[in-house]
């Protein structure tokens, strides 16, 4: 069977699927605006719009403008890829960002499958969390989902990574979505009890207790300002405790601020920090975000209602005792008490309080993160999720389906 994944980014949520589906014979292709190296088990096409969105369009459409020039661009490699011979039998696209908009014009006999993280509303999620939003904000968000409904149109099926963010979609579109986790690798991020902090060039192994905190971008949706002001609480409360951050300093996910400035350097200028026993790592390779997790006494994410990261679920798996915010993607995995403590996400006075209540108890809570762990194998683990999808994708390529 030939088939073709779409995602702006490699590998993303397809590449270990993908691999999968390789190793069993199929013939794979994966089409992205990613420009390193393909690994040699796969055959890579890239597609690339020929222009940015344009300055003047009707700030509603530029985000479905963009999701257009990313359609056409595939469009157009693809058109070139049939005139070689070139037709899949699956294709699969993560939805929303445009890859897979016009794959019916070029393949009609192709399956569809797309891959749904969010579906975009002005009440109830991310949007009003933070700050009421104004009417022309709902407008904006409503159009949002333009390019989403299309794919959600055109698919024969789709995935959606959790049943919170499935429960996103409206109810008569769900009958679409099967939930499924992308999966971690639980057996690389597993207990090392006793491990040392090893990074190079910043040596804690020194540090009695050591606080940690990942994220993509230092931003309001992922609680950077409420964790950092709690970090700075925890500072004066416990003179060994070092906080370790993870994670780029930039805007992820949400607005940044006016004028240029940085989350990180707002936090920075507003609040009582001892530089000395907070480390900002940047990005990390795998490995040593590994070494992170297996080093930490302390683990703190939080998340407004929205897309739940793939770091809390594989800080879980490492056995770190999670402090985090009890707010909806959360709650799906984490009981209080059990396999993780949840505070209020705005309650920064709360969060150093549990931080400090984790770092006193840390033999009473060995419990919470061997819980931590189970849940995390049980209902997470890669091993048994990728080839679950892997076996839906062959269902759904074989199936007699409408749309």
């Amino acid at each position: 069977m030939r088939i073709l994944f779409l995602h702006n980014n490699f590998p993303a949520q397809f590449g270990p699927v993908a691999r999968l589906l390789s190793e069993r014979g199929h013939d794979v292709t994966f089409g992205t605006r990613w420009t390193g190296d393909a690994p040699d088990w796969l055959r890579m096409v890239r597609y690339k719009p020929h222009r940015a969105v344009r300055r003047e369009q009707h700030p509603y459409l530029a985000f479905v403008e963009s999701a257009v020039l990313n359609g056409q661009a595939l469009a157009r490699v693809g058109w070139k890829l049939k005139e070689e011979g070139y037709s899949p039998d699956l294709v699969v696209a993560h939805s929303g960002w445009g890859p897979g908009l016009y794959v019916r014009d070029v393949w009609p006999d192709a399956r569809y499958v797309g891959y749904f993280e969010w579906y975009y509303r002005s009440r109830g999620g991310d949007v009003g969390f933070l700050e009421p939003p104004t009417r022309d904000d709902e407008h904006r968000i409503r159009t949002l989902n333009a390019a989403i409904l299309l794919d959600l149109a055109a698919c024969n099926w789709g995935l959606a990574p959790t049943a919170w963010q499935a429960s996103r979609f409206p109810r008569a579109l769900r009958r679409k979505l099967t939930v499924q986790h992308d999966g971690v690798d639980t057996d690389y991020f597993a207990p090392e009890p006793g491990r040392r902090f090893a990074l190079p060039g910043l040596d804690l192994s020194h540090a009695g207790e050591i606080i940690t905190y990942v994220s993509r971008g230092m931003e309001p949706y992922r609680g950077f300002p409420q964790a950092m002001a709690a970090f700075a609480a925890v500072q004066r409360r416990r003179p060994r405790a070092h906080v370790v951050i993870v994670g780029e300093d930039r805007v992820a996910y949400g607005r940044r601020l006016a004028g240029g400035d940085t989350y990180r350097q707002k936090m920075l200028r507003e609040l009582d920090l001892d530089l000395d026993r907070l480390h900002f790592t940047g990005r990390l390779p795998r490995n040593l975000y590994r070494e992170v997790l297996l080093a930490s006494s302390v683990h703190v994410y939080l998340t407004i209602p929205f897309v739940l990261s793939w770091s809390m679920i594989e800080a879980m798996s490492a056995g770190c005792l999670l402090v985090a915010s009890d707010t909806e993607p959360v709650r799906e995995v984490v009981r209080d008490g059990e396999n993780g403590l949840l505070v209020d996400f705005f309650d920064t006075g709360a969060l150093a309080d549990r931080i400090c209540e984790a770092l006193d108890g840390s033999r009473v809570f060995e419990p919470l993160r061997e819980a931590a762990r189970q849940t995390a194998v049980e209902r997470y683990a890669a091993s048994r999720l990728v080839p679950q999808r892997a076996r839906l994708l062959e269902v759904v390529a074989d199936a007699v389906l409408d749309g």
